[in-house]
């Protein structure tokens, strides 16, 4: 029982830490009608609980210090390329009718608190453990996960930042690279990653924790039906959707995973 209200007390502590965070962004995003460290608050957000998790839980295992290194590395990589994309751009076409209108301001902040802490919710229990177990296939199989995930993340954002900066390119769409085999590599990069540390983590976690599964589950609900997927979609179907170009690379790329769909 007091292994729960451990548990709970930090997962408490965290939700308290991220909303706070969030909303404390929203007022001064508000204020200033901007949107330009959305994305930063929520990598800064999910570095800061990853780290204090691990000195809340005063243990140290291997285990929970790889767990948090990759959420941390992941955090500055992910954090530092969208903040420099929309310092280059100006602007995020997602909140293109909501900056001027706080009250919905405050519920895309809201989600991006709900974001953070359900994804993080697997690496905030296992920091909690107080009791370790040797490493098992299943962290290994879950670490490969990750690192491939990342891989196609970072190599999917250089390759989209390289075509960007390319004048030449000017008004068209990427199809090259990993965007030839899938519409969306990104996506599919970070689905993998957070469905790695959820498999690693379920190792030591047992009975009730395991709702923990809500963070691959719920991130790959937001990026595949609510804000990743569908708005890149639309925009693409409304600003090329007309050429047979376009209609061709539709009709042949799969859509998320690579030769399946």
């Amino acid at each position: 029982m007091s292994s729960v209200f451990t548990m709970g007390n930090t997962v408490a502590k965290a939700a308290a830490l991220d909303f706070g965070i969030q909303w404390c962004c929203w007022a001064v995003a508000a204020a200033l009608r901007t949107e330009k460290f959305y994305d930063l608050a929520g990598s800064c957000t999910f570095f800061t609980l990853a780290l204090l998790s691990l000195k809340w839980g005063r243990t140290y295992f291997t285990r929970q210090k790889i767990q948090s290194g990759m959420v941390m590395a992941w955090a500055i990589r992910l954090g530092t390329y969208l903040f420099s994309r929309i310092l280059h751009e100006g602007m995020d076409r997602r909140f293109n009718n909501v900056r001027d209108k706080p009250g919905v301001f405050f519920v895309y902040w809201t989600i991006q608190g709900l974001w953070v802490l359900c994804t993080l919710l697997p690496t905030l229990l296992l920091n909690q453990k107080k009791r370790d177990r040797p490493l098992r296939k299943q962290d290994y199989v879950g670490w490969g996960l990750w690192g491939l995930g990342f891989v196609l993340e970072v190599v999917a954002d250089y390759q989209k930042s390289r075509f960007r900066a390319d004048p030449s390119n000017a008004g068209q769409f990427i199809q090259h690279g990993l965007w030839s085999i899938s519409r969306h590599p990104n996506y599919l990069g970070e689905i993998l990653m957070w469905s790695g540390l959820y498999i690693s983590a379920a190792s030591v976690l047992s009975g009730w924790e395991h709702v923990s599964i809500i963070s691959p589950v719920f991130l790959s609900y937001l990026l595949i039906k609510v804000s990743g997927i569908p708005l890149l979609e639309a925009y693409g179907m409304k600003k090329w959707g007309a050429t047979a170009a376009y209609q061709e690379y539709v009709g042949n790329t799969a859509k998320l995973v690579p030769f399946v769909w």
